[in-house]
């Protein structure tokens, strides 16, 4: 007999074991080759050109550090307005100091020396001990070596050749170490302050207000008032939603603390990495340590994720806290049940977008304003700032923030689908014995509750870190980019911070027509909920148009030139706009082609009256056709931004199509907490016209969260962009003049980089092969475990094969209903994805580190552009492959495809004119409308006549279900039944439980990739 081992509790087959010990070999030999590149790495410190350190140092150096103990004795010659030479002595720390103090001595060279006296006293603390050497030299005497410091006239000739070669020296060093600009003054701060932290207020104050507005939904029955009508299920149906909720907050909870477990080690040890590696540069040949900066550095890559974690913890939250609230709300009888659920889910998942823009906008400048300071040094009353190693610093931001939703979206991605998988298949495939299917949400199935935990895992949490590093890239780059433009730094505060005013104008407009949807347009059928999530999308994009305009036109200066670039306000407005509609533009056609509402996904449906092969060929072709039109917007997109604008125009486009976050995010996070709803109706039994709206929400919500993936995408595509012409500044720094990659550029010719652009577009698949067999893997081992619980807990088939009625009696006559065990799924589901995230996760980070370290920036160049370009194309195939089945099975289970499908019994009809009675609205349930079950006289709808089949001819329900049996429509056609239970429903859901790695795992992952 086959022998298990436990891995945190779960218990492993050897063919787990085995997948588990290549998974660790991958790890132990990634690890010995970074300890290879490491030894390597030693031997390269006299090299100039370090790729290894180009590639991971994100900032650079104040000025050159010579290898000296701490604290050094530093002499420097000044100029002074009398001809006189002054030797400036100060023992200082090695470190930034250096180069205020040299910047400050450098400017006194035109000054009398009383006013280099009183600028060096109110410069820097740490240069006290120069005042002490000028007054020294006033009175006579050298400062230096106590002999007498007048010099005769002839003797100062004498030294100028000595002087002047100094003075070169100190430019380049003070050229490789960043300039100090002018500050515009603290009116240019003041407004910033004032845009930036009202609208983050604004945006604090409307997610409280939105809570409020959910939280009072109440989840118990009362005797009277509005509650009562509101709450119409029975006292049963209410309990168990009690216990369903509570149980789902409950693990959410237990992952959330798992994993952030994992990413608090995560963020420790990378931070340090990091620290290290930012520290140590190479300038003018020599290698140098500058600690300071690699604090700042690692510091924003902690603020950053832990922002990233924040964020995430209050979507998660805030969607299991409202999940209830929405089935309860459609319990609602009429057009006030479906206004009022949709209202429900949709300001629920407003209070995760607004909370995490106005978090991440206000946690990023509040960083910015503490570096500002500590990048200052003062002229008098005049501040002075180095900008350039200020946003260098901050970079480390986006960076945390991509960092932990690597995790969120890989380790929640394996979560959510090796849930659904794994419940789905449970059912499908062990049942509750005599033949009898078990449905995914039903009370009985052990995966259920893992399965809506995991909705909330992967497409809340997951989804909330991906866009927050999106958006936290986006903004660091384009604030790094616009450091490097004279003229922005000139401009001020204010245009340096320009986009983070774009976010900020965000909040405001998401806010003002958030209210169209719940308060004016109000949804009242189920046609109205797509088109209200469409009408919401649309006029936020018309709104951030007209307010983008005057805000672009007054922060930014009139003449910029970035790198060589001549650029106008008016032409970043055009990048932002470009960016803004082409996010909108792929959200409708990502709608387009995963909404059932649309004829793609209608065909894939269909296309199951032939089996599931047919119907995965039609779901594969439907997500390589949807990938033409959305890189086409993407590519004109950047095509504008860097032919206007440069790489700062790509990154104001991926801002401007982050700017509506507010509302993509509500949007999407919608979409989860409706499937959630839709399970515990499911779960709860609770009446059909609930059962109606929730679904009706669920199948809105899926088509939501696919565009919520697309705007992820797009963004991430153009932000990949911007980081990588950051990657190529930044490593050119390093290089000869005429080995610059900024100047000659990347050769696609070149063997090193054709090689590496294959290499890098092969990653997104490893990675895909990663993540998707560890679904595989874990939805195995779910299921293994579902059959031992059906097995071994005795009554639970017998509980699971009742219907809710037949389940109250059974109660009712004082026997106790066998639950499953719930938590060995859930803790199935959290220890596979913990286990299984390290290697995707390694694979991303330490391929770019290895190939930099080994062979050098252009290999690392070509490995990016490989991976940029297959990484966008593969994650809008899968995500909208995976989309297009789901939505399938939705359009399937309601029904919709009944009236299309002929019963075959050697009778000859006209295919022709039989699909054009289904084209003409002869289809769906109601084209099958039948006499009651020995009845002559009351008709009843489809499902109410199979039930009663089911109860009292339970073969000919067989033979029904299975195709055997033909069903005559309305109109006289004799028809195959293609409801929820049939052959083409089963057919559907093939496709759906394959789709699920592609839309939630794989797809959304690999836009951190």
């Amino acid at each position: 007999m086959a022998t298990t081992m436990k891995v945190g509790g779960a218990m492993l087959l050897p063919r787990q074991r085995q997948g588990m010990f290549k998974q660790a070999a991958m790890v132990c030999f990634v690890g010995s080759c970074a300890m290879i590149a490491a030894g390597a790495y030693q031997s390269l410190n006299s090299i100039e050109d370090r790729p290894f350190i180009s590639l991971l140092s994100k900032a650079d150096h104040h000025g050159p550090m010579q290898n000296v103990p701490r604290k050094a004795v530093h002499t420097k010659a000044v100029h002074t307005a009398d001809s006189k030479v002054v030797h400036l002595t100060s023992t200082k720390a090695s470190t930034l100091e250096d180069v205020k103090a040299a910047h400050v001595a450098k400017k006194a060279t035109t000054m009398k020396k009383a006013d280099v006296v009183h600028m060096l006293k109110t410069a820097h603390p740490v240069i006290h001990p120069v005042v002490h050497s000028l007054k020294l030299a006033e009175n006579g005497t050298n400062g230096t070596n106590g002999t007498n410091a007048t010099e005769p006239e002839e003797e100062a000739g004498a030294e100028g050749d000595e002087e002047e070669e100094k003075e070169e020296k100190e430019e380049k060093e003070e050229e490789a170490s960043g300039q100090y600009v002018k500050d515009a003054g603290s009116a240019t701060v003041v407004t910033a302050d004032i845009y930036i932290f009202v609208c983050g207020a604004i945006g604090f104050l409307f997610a409280a207000f939105l809570f409020w507005q959910v939280s009072c939904i109440s989840l118990e029955t009362k005797n009277s008032g509005e509650s009562e009508k509101l709450v119409a299920a029975n006292k049963a149906s209410d309990e168990e939603l009690l216990v369903i909720y509570n149980t789902i907050q409950e693990g959410a909870r237990a992952f959330l603390w798992a994993e952030y477990q994992i990413c608090a080690i995560f963020i420790v040890v990378f931070g340090l990495l990091v620290f290290v590696l930012v520290s140590h540069t190479v300038e003018n040949g020599e290698a140098m340590w500058k600690w300071d900066v690699g604090a700042l550095t690692a510091l924003s890559f902690v603020v950053g994720g832990l922002t990233s974690i924040l964020s995430g913890f209050i979507g998660m939250m805030v969607a299991v806290y409202s999940n209830a609230r929405t089935t309860v709300s459609a319990k609602g009888e009429g057009e006030k049940g479906w206004t009022e659920s949709f209202n429900c889910a949709f300001r629920a998942g407003g209070v995760m977008g607004y909370s995490l823009v106005a978090i991440s906008m206000v946690v990023l400048y509040v960083l910015a304003l503490i570096y500002r300071d500590y990048f200052s040094i003062y002229d008098g009353e005049e501040r002075l700032v180095d900008y350039k190693n200020l946003f260098e610093c901050i970079a480390g931001y986006g960076l945390g923030g991509s960092a932990i939703a690597m995790f969120g979206r890989v380790g929640g991605g394996i979560f959510t689908k090796a849930a659904d998988v794994g419940a789905d298949l449970s059912g499908k495939v062990i049942g509750v014995g005599g033949g009898k299917k078990l449905d995914e949400d039903s009370p009985y199935n052990p995966g259920v509750i893992a399965d809506n935990v995991g909705d909330n895992v992967g497409d809340v949490a997951g989804m909330g870190s991906d866009l927050f590093g999106s958006f936290g890239e986006a903004s660091c780059a384009a604030m790094l980019i616009g450091a490097s433009c004279v003229a922005v730094e000139e401009a001020g505060w204010t245009a340096l911070v320009f986009p983070l005013f774009i976010s900020a104008s965000g909040i405001v407009v998401c806010l003002i027509v958030s209210f169209v949807a719940t308060d004016i347009y109000l949804v009242k059928k189920e046609e109205d909920i797509e088109l209200s999530l469409k009408i919401q999308l649309f006029l936020t994009s018309v709104f951030m148009t007209l307010v983008l305009w005057p805000v672009t036109e007054w922060a930014l200066p009139h003449e910029m030139d970035i790198h060589g670039i001549p650029v106008t306000p008016f032409l970043c407005y055009i990048c932002i706009a470009a960016g803004l509609w082409g996010g909108c533009a792929i959200g409708f056609l990502t709608e387009y082609y995963t909404s059932h509402t649309y004829q793609p996904v209608r065909d894939v449906a269909r296309a199951s009256e032939t089996g599931a092969a047919t119907n995965i060929i039609y779901g594969l072709a439907l997500g390589y056709s949807s990938v033409i039109w959305p890189v086409i917007i993407i590519s004109f997109i950047i095509f504008v931004s860097f032919k206007f604008a440069g790489m700062y125009g790509v990154a104001l486009a991926a801002l401007g199509m982050l700017s509506t976050l507010a509302t993509c995010l509500a949007i999407d996070v919608y979409g989860p907490i409706s499937d959630n709803a839709g399970g515990i109706a499911e779960m709860c039994e609770m009446p059909a016209s609930v059962r109606d709206k929730t679904d009706a929400l669920d199948a809105a919500g899926n088509t939501t969260a696919a565009i919520g993936k697309g705007f992820a995408i797009g963004s991430a595509a153009l932000v990949s962009l911007a980081l990588f012409g950051a990657f190529v500044t930044r490593a050119s720094d390093n290089m000869h003049e005429d080995e610059k990659l900024t100047h000659k550029g990347v050769n696609l010719l070149s063997p090193v980089v054709f090689a590496f652009v294959l290499f890098g577009a092969m990653v997104p698949y490893w990675f895909s092969a990663l993540t998707m067999r560890s679904v595989g893997e874990a939805a195995n081992a779910m299921v293994k475990n579902i059959a031992n619980q059906f097995a071994n807990i005795q009554g639970l088939s017998d509980c699971a094969a009742l219907d809710f009625h037949e389940r109250q009696a059974y109660v009712a006559s004082g026997k106790k209903l066998v639950k499953p065990d719930y938590e060995a799924c859930i803790n199935i589901a959290t220890q596979a994805s913990l286990r299984e995230m390290i290697p995707p996760g390694l694979l991303v980070i330490l391929t770019p580190i290895l190939v930099g370290s080994l062979c050098g920036v252009e290999a690392v160049a070509g490995l990016l552009t490989g991976a940029i370009v297959s990484s966008v194309q593969l994650a809008i195939s899968m995500s909208n492959t995976g989309g297009a089945w789901d939505n399938a099975k939705k359009y399937t289970e309601k029904g919709e495809l009944n009236g299309w499908f002929m019963f075959r019994d050697g009778t000859e009809v006209d295919e022709t004119k039989f699909k054009a009675a289904a084209e003409n609205g002869n289809s769906g349930n109601k084209c099958m409308a039948q006499k009651r079950y020995g009845s002559t006289d009351e008709a009843v709808d489809i499902k109410t006549w199979l039930a009663d089949i089911e109860k009292s001819d339970p073969a000919r329900y067989d033979k029904i279900m299975n195709g055997d049996e033909g069903i005559k429509t309305t109109d006289g056609r004799m028809c195959v039944y293609a409801g929820k239970k049939s052959a083409a429903h089963a057919a559907v859901v093939v496709g759906d439980t394959v789709g699920d790695p592609l839309k939630d795992t794989s797809g959304p992952a690999l836009n951190i990739v």
